[in-house]
């Protein structure tokens, strides 16, 4: 008997990933990519830590996470229209993501080259961007950044995932192989950092273009600004729910550089790296499930159920790791780390369980084409992340920050399981997926 239950149960378990195998398969290849950016991307910022003063590696960091948000507002949500609606226009893919391209560079880097200036303006020499060398590090960076981020998710939306994963595993390498190589030159700045991620980014490119055999050339065509144009409306449902969902948290090492300091914010990232990363692979299911429901709408419920599960599952080991050797983590980047930041850390990883709902609640409003009706909540919770990591560290220091972030993402992903539970339960013979008619209380 007790054989007979675990052949069934095995049967049953094969059945349930031969019904996901496209959802498997370009999960499979992003946390792949995930996994060995993870362990390259410790390498990176561990010998950044160990050549680089605190001062300077809080600094780096602060600018690198301003040049993700400024990504994001340039971005104008294009790089998750790409994801959910290449697969509707074959044929006509090339020329959907060279339009979103074309726009969405422009866009970063006005908004960097504002940033530059504003900033020069109101700190002068006190910023943290000090010249010109690093000003156009920062601006070039935000231009990169943005057509990665495009064409990343164009991969992913034309089920294409392993080629993400080849270009996440060779910017690893190279930003790290810089890394070594201008450091053992004597620049050791926050602007030669900056400059190694640039670099790392552009050969990237052309390093999966040649495994690729042209693929990413392939993947961007003369721009068909008329097709963009054709879907302009969800391009603003999706740019309002992508800066309400992640802008805070690519803020939070700069909000730490400037209401603590950069010796803490050093500090801070070595944890908050590990806990960004590993909030990749619940992102990344949540993300995978727009273009495999829209391919496979019939199991939409399935997917949803099994993305979300074993996400969950992973962020709370994550979740425990942290929590347990918060401190040898930040000793292995740097022996003063731990003296810097204490026990304050500790807490952080379990932050991931609310993001996890809060990602799977995002990707159903972008399925049920509510995400301007969602985006006014998360836009409410994200405010509500910033305040209470402000008004933490006026409270506690780099502690206090920390209580606050975590209790505010607990806080969204309690809401947005309460809105998934009876969004399942909701789903009867049809699919809310597909039908549009779950009522949520996202819906005005």
């Amino acid at each position: 008997m007790p054989i007979d239950f675990a052949r069934m149960a095995i049967t049953r378990l094969r059945q349930a990933l031969q019904k996901s195998a496209a959802l498997i398969m370009n999960s499979g290849a992003l946390a792949t990519g995930t996994v060995a950016t993870a362990g390259l991307g410790f390498a990176y910022w561990w010998l950044a830590a160990r050549l680089l003063a605190p001062d300077v590696m809080g600094v780096a960091s602060g600018l690198l996470s301003m040049m993700s948000l400024v990504t994001l507002f340039g971005e104008c949500g294009l790089a998750t229209l790409l994801t959910g609606e290449l697969v509707r226009h074959p044929g006509k893919e090339p020329g959907l993501v060279g339009a979103a391209a074309s726009l969405g560079v422009a866009l970063s880097v006005s908004l960097a080259l504002l940033f530059v200036v504003g900033q020069t303006f109101l700190m002068g020499s006190t910023g943290s961007i000090d010249d010109w060398f690093g000003g156009l590090a920062f601006i070039v960076g935000c231009g990169l950044n943005n057509l990665t981020v495009l064409g990343d998710q164009a991969f992913v939306g034309i089920l294409r995932s392993s080629s993400k994963m080849i270009r996440l595993v060779l910017f690893s390498i190279f930003k790290l192989m810089l890394l070594a190589g201008v450091t053992a030159l004597g620049f050791t700045s926050a602007t030669a950092l900056l400059w190694t991620w640039v670099a790392g980014l552009l050969a990237s490119w052309i390093g999966v273009d040649l495994l690729t055999k042209g693929g990413a050339r392939r993947l961007i065509g003369t721009p068909d600004f008329k097709l963009l144009h054709a879907h302009r409306r969800r391009v603003f449902g999706h740019y309002a729910l992508d800066v309400a969902l992640l802008a805070p948290a690519l803020a939070m090492p700069y909000l730490v550089l400037v209401l603590l300091s950069p010796t803490t914010n050093a500090a801070f990232v070595a944890v908050w790296m590990l806990v960004s990363v590993a909030a990749l692979i619940p992102s990344a299911m949540a993300m995978v499930l727009f273009p495999v429901v829209r391919a496979s709408p019939k199991q939409s419920r399935h997917n949803i159920l099994v993305s979300l599960t074993v996400s969950l599952l992973f962020s709370l080991v994550c979740g425990v790791f942290i929590f347990t050797y918060s401190q040898q983590i930040l000793a292995v980047f740097n022996p003063a780390y731990p003296g810097i930041a204490g026990s304050s850390l500790r807490l952080l990883g379990f932050s991931l369980l609310g993001s996890t709902l809060k990602f799977h609640a995002c990707a159903l409003a972008r399925l049920t084409d509510r995400m301007r009706n969602a985006a006014p909540w998360f836009a409410l919770g994200g405010l509500l992340e910033l305040c209470f990591a402000a008004l933490g560290a006026h409270l506690g220091g780099l502690q206090g920050l920390v209580l606050g972030w975590t209790l505010a993402v607990s806080i969204e992903g309690a809401c947005a399981a309460l809105w998934l539970m009876s969004a399942t339960k909701l789903v009867a013979g049809a699919d809310p997926v597909l039908q549009g008619s779950t009522s949520s209380p996202f819906q005005t």
